[in-house]
């Protein structure tokens, strides 16, 4: 069987090259959609890692060593302080740093310098509040390597400097030289310990090459220098400028003359490009070994017994895997579905190669073959196409991701391609287990389940009522986030809940398909004409195998619905945090009192539709203990319908309405819980900013309002407070004003805010960006799978179809009785897997929203959400594929029914033909 196994191949894919050429293309876009999502997503979460660190900025994430001078003899003490000693130890402590963690040595360096600020008797130097100004000495160590030349020349040390040598030269950066006043040939006078001053000639200016680097920024003074304030409880208090002097490092023994303690550090910054977010757990375990574990030991080996590591580079890691664990489970959601869908289709196509070819097979089985020996034909012809073609869709997918993790790429490839090999034969070997010659019929509306059939159904609809009570009760990230751990069966078996809402839905939905066309029959056979009673027969005198279309079709509208409903909650939840941080589409506010004339022009802005004016007053104090409020002064008819129309506690107009019996009764008041809490419905005072005083009883709370953020404030009419205070000073826009138009009107008289711009900066990291795009392609990938299994079922049937139209026509079918028939053969279960599909993605998203939030995924982690964001569903996710997939049937029906009448019938009525 083996020697005949090369023949058959070729005799296979001459007999059949379009199917050979579909499972190719099928194939290849599988494997390259699944080699392509890890290295994706290891590109994701390596951006964000990177963004993470580097807006952290460098004091924070440089891992910085210091250790005292040692006590010894003056001349030790000398000789370790010279860049010799503390260069061989700065090697020492790079090599000691563990991985994952990598080191930049450009950006690492080592010297000493002064533990305490000198100040400098100086007066030629600003002294902003009479106090003098201070100093700090550092000798470090690539002064020249990392600066370019303002001004005169570098520093250097000329002969042996010790602790007695009364002068040495310095260089200062730019801006230390502008704010200090300090010019080429300067001389600042450092205090000694015991003698004249140390002399400091400034020799040179210079620039930072990388001023954002961490050789410049882990110690911004050595860039930029200080205005210091000194504590005090003046209302202004006293300041004083704070500049380095950047010696050369040969000059560091200088520093034990001073009165400042002289301390030698050694600066380890990391590698951004180099850290990997798979690894997330091994940098914060290599983080905590050099602050407190081994590697802390190796270091004050390489250094000194009592140095000390310091960084915020733990608590940096630890705020990304914060984000991380909030986002790597919605995002294992989708990759999870997307992956079931792909592993559906390819069964599906495997199962219909199988049935297509089911007389080819039994004659085979009836002639003698073998199962294993037919199996491996059925494995030979399979793989000849789909092995190539998985590499294909590999490169293709190493092409389009450059970055990531090959292993997880090929793996996901080869399993695809293993997939796709499996199905063909696999199916085969179950279904002619048994030599026979003539089966049973195998309709759907005649064929009973088995009872191995149910208590498999039964099984798998225990573990998806399981998956979705764990996801309901825990969440994504299931119960295992509290331990620290993630990512075991459970979790994974969470990831798959809606997935496997979609799949019990479709088992469901082939045990009912029956029903209805048993129904419907007896009716149908009493009407006129036969194309009717003729289309309920055919759709159900189909083959049980035919039905897997119908189980990829659901769960791929399953998941392109849950996906599409993803992307509409993260956009709903951007749009209300941005709504509520604007209160309205457009916010203009000033710190005094707006232009007279002002809201007449936004008024006229094109875009607006209506305009409301308040006067805020965030300085009110509340009772007696004067608890500070925000109050907002407001007409109560437009505020109303302003609150009404943005959806931000809307409350009856009337409530707020100044009292007409006179100025003296209280002012009715819109209150925040948290006043509400404190004051009651007993009047209470209000001091203005403006020194009046106002009482006020509160009539309604809400939890937030248009004019105010926060969780203290109050909300008056306006009619009620002083002419000072009650002067607008805040516009609240709607509509869809003109953002150019609009910053025109209102030019530098006010401040303006637009609840787009605050949209748009809602995307923090690349994280979440990426995130979005793999719910975008598993949307995309549902959708796309839900048509190839369309498509690939259609293209079944089509001889078959073609063959019942030719034999019609003989019997006078017109062409427009053919594509009726055809339409109505495809609809019964195009219709159930629509309105199936809908009905299963509504049900999944109800099912499952409360143990989905998207906050993580749709905003910053410095936004504080107000109520959760939980899923919710997308009337559009929903209709807009199951509409395209009734369509796309009616579509393929009409275009088969036309072409088959353009061409000639003897081909399909050749008798013996199998079809």
């Amino acid at each position: 069987m083996n020697a005949v196994t090369p023949a058959w191949v070729r005799v296979r894919l001459r007999t059949a090259p379009g199917a050979a050429a579909a499972l190719a293309l099928l194939v290849a876009l599988t494997a390259c959609l699944a080699a392509a999502f890890p290295r994706a997503l290891d590109r994701y979460e390596n951006a964000g890692l990177a963004q993470a660190v580097d807006r952290a900025t460098p004091p924070r994430t440089t891992l910085t060593m210091y250790a005292p001078v040692p006590e010894a003899p003056d001349r030790q003490r000398e000789q370790a302080l010279l860049p010799s000693a503390l260069g061989r130890q700065h090697t020492k402590v790079l090599g000691a740093i563990p991985r994952p963690l990598v080191a930049d040595p450009g950006q690492s360096l080592y010297g000493v310098v002064n533990g305490t600020d000198l100040p400098v008797p100086d007066r030629w130097i600003p002294r902003p509040s009479g106090l003098p100004a201070k100093v700090r000495l550092v000798a470090p160590s690539g002064l020249a390597e990392h600066s370019s030349l303002h001004a005169g020349r570098m520093p250097r040390a000329t002969g042996r400097v010790t602790a007695s040598t009364p002068d040495v030269e310095a260089a200062v950066s730019a801006a230390t030289a502008k704010s200090l006043h300090i010019e080429v040939g300067s001389v600042i006078h450092v205090p000694a310990v015991s003698g004249p001053p140390l002399a400091v000639r400034v020799t040179g200016i210079v620039t930072p090459r990388e001023p954002d680097g961490a050789y410049w920024s882990t110690a911004p003074l050595l860039r930029t220098p200080a205005l210091v304030q000194v504590p005090s409880d003046e209302p202004e208090p006293p300041m004083y400028w704070l500049g380095a002097l950047l010696l050369p490092s040969e000059a560091a023994p200088a520093l034990l003359g001073t009165v400042g303690t002289p301390l030698r550090y050694w600066q380890v910054a990391p590698e951004t490009r180099a850290l990997q977010a798979h690894d997330l757990e091994g940098l914060k375990s290599a983080v905590a070994n050099l602050k407190s574990g081994p590697g802390l030991v190796q270091v004050r080996a390489a250094t000194d017994p009592v140095t000390q590591v310091d960084t915020d580079l733990d608590d940096v890691l630890i705020s990304y895997g914060r984000l991380s664990s909030g986002i790597t489970p919605l995002v294992a959601v989708a990759a999870f579905g997307s992956g079931t869908v792909a592993a559906v289709v390819l069964l599906m196509a495997g199962g219909l190669a199988a049935d297509r070819r089911r007389f080819e097979l039994t004659l085979l089985r009836a002639r003698g073959a073998s199962l294993p020996g037919l199996a491996g034909r059925l494995l030979a012809e399979t793989a000849v196409v789909a092995v190539p073609a998985g590499a294909l869709g590999l490169g293709a997918a190493l092409l389009a991701v450059p970055e990531g993790r090959l292993g997880y790429a090929v793996l996901a490839a080869a399993a695809v391609t293993a997939v796709a090999c499996a199905a063909l034969p696999v199916r085969a070997l179950v279904v002619h287990r048994a030599v026979s010659v003539h089966g049973p019929r195998e309709d759907t509306v005649s064929v009973r389940p088995s009872q191995r059939r149910t208590v498999a159904e039964l099984t798998l609809l225990v573990i998806a009522a399981g998956a979705v009570e764990a996801l309901r009760r825990y969440g994504v990230s299931g119960p295992s986030e509290d331990a620290g751990a993630s990512g075991g069966s459970g979790d994974q078996l969470v990831f798959l809940a809606p997935v496997l809402v979609g799949v019990i839905a479709a088992l469901l939905l082939v045990r009912l398909y029956p029903l209805p066309l048993r129904w419907l029959m007896r009716p149908a056979g009493r009407l006129r004409g036969a194309v009717g009673h003729l289309s309920l027969a055919r759709a159900g005198r189909t083959s049980v195998p035919a039905m897997l279309p119908l189980l990829a079709l659901l769960t791929a509208l399953t998941t392109a619905a849950f996906g599409g409903s993803v992307l509409a909650g993260v956009a709903g939840a951007r749009d209300q945090a941005a709504l509520l941080a604007v209160g309205a589409e457009a916010r203009v506010e000033g710190t005094e009192a707006l232009p007279a004339g002002l809201s007449d022009r936004v008024r006229r802005t094109r875009g607006v539709r209506e305009l409301t004016e308040v006067s805020t007053d965030y300085q009110a104090k509340a009772g007696t203990d004067l608890t500070r409020v925000s109050l907002a002064g407001v007409d109560p008819a437009s505020y109303a319908s302003l609150a009404r129309s943005t959806g931000l506690g809307a409350f009856p107009e009337r409530q707020l309405r100044r009292p007409a019996d006179g100025p003296r009764d209280p002012l009715p008041a819109l209150a925040s819980p948290t006043i509400a809490e404190m004051f009651g419905k007993q009047p209470f005072s209000v001091m203005l900013g403006d020194g009046t005083d106002v009482t006020v009883r509160i009539v309604t709370v809400r939890d937030r309002t248009p004019a105010l953020v926060g969780t203290s404030f109050l909300v008056v009419d306006r009619a009620g407070l002083s002419r000072e205070t009650a002067r607008t000073n805040t516009l609240l826009l709607t509509g869809h004003p003109d953002a150019g138009a609009l910053r025109r009107t209102v030019g530098k008289s006010a401040s303006l805010h637009l609840r787009s711009e605050e949209r748009a900066q809602y995307v923090d990291s690349p994280l979440q960006s990426g995130a979005e795009r793999v719910y975008a392609v598993a949307v995309a990938a549902g959708a796309g799978y839900a048509v190839l299994a369309l498509l690939l079922a259609l293209l079944r049937a089509a001889p078959e179809r073609a063959a019942l139209l030719a034999r019609l026509r003989t019997m006078g079918l017109t062409r427009a009785q053919g594509r009726r028939l055809l339409v109505l053969e495809s609809l019964p279960q195009a219709l159930l897997a629509a309105a199936g599909g809908a009905l299963t993605g509504w049900a999944t998203v109800l099912l499952l929203s409360p143990g989905i939030d998207l906050t993580a995924i749709a905003l910053p982690s410095t936004t504080v959400a107000t109520g959760g964001n939980a899923l919710r569903t997308d009337p559009l996710s929903l209709a807009l594929p199951a509409t395209a997939v009734l369509l796309l049937t009616v579509a393929i029906a009409v275009s088969q029914a036309w072409w088959t009448g353009r061409k000639g019938s003897v081909r399909e009525l050749r008798a013996g033909d199998a079809r």
